[in-house]
């Protein structure tokens, strides 16, 4: 069985008529439990918890110190490519806008490697548009050659590949995956992916499988928050993250929580998310999963960030630009448009001053491949 095979189980629950008719004696009794049934998420994250959102917080906080103590780890975004063959209505690089597209040499990746690990970070993500011809698997372990010399973690956030491409960027360095479904209401999905490899829904939603399968040390689902009603995303990506917990064992399991952004073209179909539901998101997913991972981008406003902090974040983005080379490529002719607009511009040392303040310890490396 696989998690495509769980989602077909839940997907059509009557989400609505089970949040609203949800109980406070129910949700008190699923604050207080330590169980890890769907039953317990759902009343964790319906409209009848926000009235409960400062006991979850304070439990979510504990369970946070208990299994991750007051550590943050801090890690930086690179851009390869901008290049990309999807038509997906909510992001900056669809292959229908007009931008100035280019990937980046392994001169310019070395470039921007050097810059990165000067301010200390020593975990990095690397990010490419959807396309085999511009990005290409080799393309991308070309770069991890350059890349292992300046980082002892390197995950990857690229398109959706087979079992034995995971597992041949894992033998050249990569060892971990950000994949995010977007969205797991299979209608919502074709609306929004107009066109391209993405389109495949099921391929998408297995890979997280494959690249635990692979070796990968960890692997990180997220859904891009306004695209449907969050609550079912959340419940779905929530079983999905307890899917991984469960049968990879050895693989650490995260979860990202990215709300749409501005971005280069017209999309405007989106749900309301508040900073409210950000905060019993993680609440939520913290009391149901205390293991789980949870990190928060520089999408978020640096304020916003620093009051969620407490509530079960465990990874922060710092000194983030969503530009293909945006450390070092700097002048107007070779500027080109960002995936979207990032809230929090601070560097890396801004970060670890903040942190620091709010006596949080932050960890620039915890891993090395041998």
């Amino acid at each position: 069985m696989s998690y495509s095979d769980i989602l077909l189980k839940y997907k059509d629950l009557p989400f609505e008529k089970i949040f609203h008719e949800l109980s406070p004696q129910e949700v008190e009794r699923s604050i207080a439990s330590g169980t890890q049934e769907p039953e317990r998420l759902l009343a964790l994250l319906s409209p009848t918890a926000e009235g409960f959102l400062e006991s979850m917080a304070q439990k979510a906080h504990a369970l946070t110190l208990q299994h991750f103590g007051r550590t943050i780890q801090l890690y930086t975004p690179m851009y390869l490519s901008n290049f990309c063959e999807n038509e997906c209505a909510y992001c900056g690089f669809n292959a229908r806008n007009k931008m100035p597209r280019r990937t980046l040499t392994l001169e310019e990746v070395e470039k921007e490697a050097a810059f990165i690990a000067s301010t200390g970070i020593e975990h990095l993500l690397i990010l490419t548009g959807d396309s085999r011809t511009k990005s290409s698997p080799a393309y991308i372990k070309e770069c991890l050659s350059v890349l292992k010399k300046y980082f002892s973690s390197i995950s990857a956030e690229i398109y959706a590949l087979s079992e034995e491409e995971y597992a041949d960027l894992v033998r050249s360095g990569i060892d971990g995956l950000t994949l995010y479904q977007e969205t797991y209401d299979e209608a919502v999905y074709e609306r929004v992916h107009r066109s391209g490899p993405k389109k495949d829904f099921i391929f998408r939603l297995d890979a997280p499988e494959r690249a635990a399968r692979s070796g990968m040390r960890n692997v990180n689902v997220g859904v891009l928050l306004g695209l449907s009603d969050w609550r079912k995303e959340v419940f779905l990506m929530g079983l999905h993250a307890q899917y991984l917990q469960d049968h990879f064992g050895d693989v650490e399991t995260g979860a990202s929580l990215p709300r749409l952004r501005p971005h280069a073209g017209d999309f405007k179909e989106m749900t309301e998310v508040s900073n409210a539901n950000i905060a019993q998101i993680i609440v939520a997913l913290r009391l149901f999963l205390p293991r789980l991972g949870i990190a928060l981008s520089t999408r978020e406003s640096a304020g916003l960030r620093e009051d969620l902090l407490p509530l079960g974040i465990t990874r922060m983005s710092a000194g983030s630009t969503t530009r293909v080379g945006g450390h070092t490529i700097a002048s107007p002719e070779e500027e080109n448009a960002p995936q979207f607009e990032i809230a929090d511009p601070r560097d890396v040392d801004a970060m670890k001053a903040m942190l620091v303040a709010k006596g949080y310890q932050p960890v620039l490396k915890d891993w090395m491949q041998i």
